[in-house]
């Protein structure tokens, strides 16, 4: 009796301790484990690229992206519809290293996490909250199970469902309707376990798995739960016992009969004889048949292909022999030669039209190439481009020569390539993405002392174009359009068709109205160029030389000035707002009246500009050198001007309220224009075009001298030295 009594005083005693001590919920601990096998994963990428975009953000040295991590992030910037100016090819070599693990660690980290959950049942955040997953047998539910469970079921169908709602509907392409789609779509797979008894999501039921407490062993009578102690398991119990379970004749008797084996093909074979022999054999003889089908079409179609090269190569020589100057041919035989070399699918064929092109020399059978290259279309264009090359670095080569009869002979040949390819972007115009005509020679050569050839592509659209280091100095491009939508009509996105005119030589080229917008002109030669009135947002201009250019009216809003020369350019009345003109070399420049707000103009140089009229005001002049410049109404305001060189420089009727003023140099700077010695009253502040420096704080300004100072103190400024 005292032991029955001691033994439940323990009893007692245990299960109190347990109520102190009960775990949370298993579907709180299950959702937890969840939010920190994704956070897990979304860090070991977040980290190394957020690191890397800092590194590249401060880095000058720059190589290209390794090719793996270009293929990848192409991928992404497709499948996520980024903006092709987002997709940097030049990174810093700490950047290739960090977000090629940006994009290897995540995938490690989950294969990892997929690997222990198929051995073992559980992650590591699961194995931390006490959660399992495992078949209906008890047993780790292998990898086919846990691929099924989590690539297919748990992510993969329900992100594939919210991508198509993002990209069938009008949230197309904001990347945070997509997060919130998937998020939606994610959780509520989830949020399917609320709605079946043993608490299990759809990826579970496609799986075929069941999710338990790992603390806890547990079997199932006929559908109700209970702790593991009797030996009637059914073989579809939700949860295992923590020991491998022997069948009993008990077991064995509660199993219904259609859920005792899964179906047999050889036992249904080994029933039905008859009927498999039948399937076999209808099988095999279709195998058979369409195999000698597939083979028989295989080899009738090389047959077709090698008869139509070898009757192509014979018209091809005939057409050959009779445009031969030996041969005895008419006028109009000629032209009917040349313009069957364009019906022909031969490229010999369009690299014979493309010498010709350069050797004839009567000027109805140049037409008459001229009409057939047209014809042929843009699959000529790879000829065009070696044959212009060639005969541009032979003309390089005979310039300094004594023969001066060769020099024009070459003139004339590269012009007629020249013409060839305007005339092909002016009636292909729209249709030339892709085409590339990188250092192709299609403007002006200034050196030349011949009668130049002149570019006209004026209101042609040239969107997707490559022209990475061509000349197209003198050429004509008013209101020519750079860059397009894409098939889906839609802006920002990847598949965006923009111009590449990276180190392209556009010297005095007239882009008048041009539609420049985030097009790739890094490096691009643009001295007295024309550019007003020009799109040019989010263009990419890092050290493009722009001295004495015209670029009045022009839209520059978050174009990369970064490292290029304007010194000398017209920017009047141009809006230049957010634009990184980090170290950027603007002498003498004219911004009358500009727009650059919040603009980052760090370490540029503006000595001799005139900024009269203009807006800087949130603007970044950090180490900027202003001197001599004439500053004249320009809005400072919360302007930071921390070590900025305003030496000399003109600041009357200048707003300098909120300008952070620290070390800024002021010797010789203009804050008010001092009356005429005849003047017996001395006229307001506003009168005299005076700065406005109420409540500005000149503590820490340079050089401040005693009629500055004077200025200052009573016109409201601060400073250690006013009374």
């Amino acid at each position: 009796m005292a032991n029955s009594t001691v033994r439940r005083s323990v009893n007692r005693d245990r299960r109190s301790g347990q109520e102190k001590s009960k775990p949370l919920p298993l579907v709180t601990r299950r959702f937890a484990a969840w939010t920190v096998e994704v956070t897990l994963i979304m860090t070991s990428a977040i980290a190394p690229f957020g690191l890397g975009v800092y590194v590249q953000a401060r880095t000058e040295e720059k190589q290209p992206i390794n090719p793996v991590l270009a293929t990848a992030k192409d991928a992404i910037a497709t499948t996520l519809a980024l903006s092709p100016s987002n997709r940097t090819q030049q990174v810093a070599p700490l950047t290739n290293w960090l977000w090629t693990g940006a994009l290897v660690t995540p995938i490690i980290l989950s294969s990892w996490q997929l690997y222990l959950l198929a051995k073992t049942g559980s992650t590591l955040p699961k194995r931390w909250f006490g959660v399992r997953v495992v078949t209906v047998a008890g047993n780790p539910a292998g990898m086919r199970r846990i691929l099924l469970r989590e690539v297919v079921g748990a992510w993969g169908l329900p992100l594939l469902v919210a991508y198509a709602l993002w990209h069938l509907s009008g949230a197309f392409p904001s990347l945070g309707m997509l997060a919130g789609f998937s998020l939606l779509t994610v959780l509520g797979e989830g949020f399917t376990a609320r709605f079946n008894r043993y608490r299990r999501c759809w990826h579970d039921f496609l799986a075929g798995t069941y999710v338990m407490d790992a603390n806890r062993s547990y079997a199932a009578l006929l559908g109700n739960l209970r702790p593991a102690t009797s030996p009637l398991i059914p073989q579809y119990a939700p949860y295992y016992a923590s020991r491998p379970i022997v069948p009993t004749v008990a077991m064995a008797t509660a199993i219904p009969p259609h859920k005792r084996q899964k179906p047999n093909w050889w036992r249904w074979m080994r029933r039905n004889p008859s009927f498999a022999l039948l399937f076999i054999t209808l099988s095999s003889m279709a195998a058979v048949l369409g195999t000698l089908v597939g083979t028989q079409v295989y080899i009738q179609t090389q047959a077709n292909q090698r008869q139509l090269r070898q009757q192509n190569s014979q018209q091809f020589l005939a057409l050959v022999q009779k445009l031969s100057d030996s041969a005895p041919t008419t006028f109009e035989e000629r032209r009917k030669a040349i313009t069957a070399l364009g019906t022909l699918n031969d490229p010999q064929a369009l690299q014979m039209l493309v010498d010709l092109l350069g050797q004839e020399t009567d000027p109805l059978l140049l037409d008459t190439i001229q009409q057939t290259i047209a014809s042929a279309g843009l699959r000529v264009i790879p000829h065009l481009r070696r044959s212009n090359q060639s005969i541009a670095n032979a003309l390089d080569y005979v310039r300094y020569s004594s023969k001066p009869e060769e020099l024009t002979l070459h003139q004339q040949r590269l012009q007629a390539t020249q013409r060839a390819i305007a005339n092909l972007l002016s009636i292909y115009s729209g249709n030339l993405n892709g085409v590339d005509l990188s250092r192709t020679i299609l403007g002006e050569n200034l050196t030349d002392s011949a009668v130049p050839f002149s570019l006209f592509l004026d209101n042609v659209n040239l969107s997707g174009i490559q022209l990475r280091g061509a000349n197209l100095n003198q050429g004509s491009f008013r209101g020519t359009q750079w860059q397009s939508a894409g098939e889906d009509r839609r802006w920002n996105t990847a598949d965006d068709r923009i111009a590449d005119l990276s180190e392209a030589q556009l010297k005095a080229a007239n882009l008048t109205e041009a539609n420049l917008s985030r097009t790739a002109m890094r490096g691009a030669n643009l001295t007295h160029a024309i550019l007003n009135r020009a799109n040019l947002v989010g263009t990419n201009l890092m050290g493009a030389n722009l001295s004495s250019t015209q670029i009045v009216g022009a839209n520059l809003q978050d174009v990369v000035l970064e490292n290029a020369s304007l010194t000398g350019t017209d920017l009047a009345a141009a809006n230049l707002s957010r634009a990184n003109l980090r170290a950027a070399r603007l002498g003498r420049a004219s911004a009358l009246g500009a727009q650059l707000q919040y603009a980052n103009a760090t370490a540029s140089d503006w000595r001799g500009a005139d900024l009269s009229g203009a807006d800087l005001s949130h603007a970044n002049l950090k180490d900027a050198d202003l001197s001599d410049s004439r500053l004249s109404g320009v809005s400072f305001r919360s302007a930071q001007l921390q070590n900025t060189n305003l030496r000399n420089a003109d600041l009357r009727k200048a707003d300098l309220r909120g300008a952070q003023l620290v070390q800024t140099d002021m010797q010789g700077a203009i804050l008010f224009k001092s009356p005429s010695p005849d003047q017996f009253i001395q006229a307001p502040p506003e009168a005299m075009l005076s700065a406005i420096v109420e409540g500005v704080d000149f503590s820490n300004a340079k050089n401040l001298d005693a009629k500055q100072l004077a200025y200052i103190c009573t016109q409201g400024g601060r400073h250690p030295r006013c009374p």
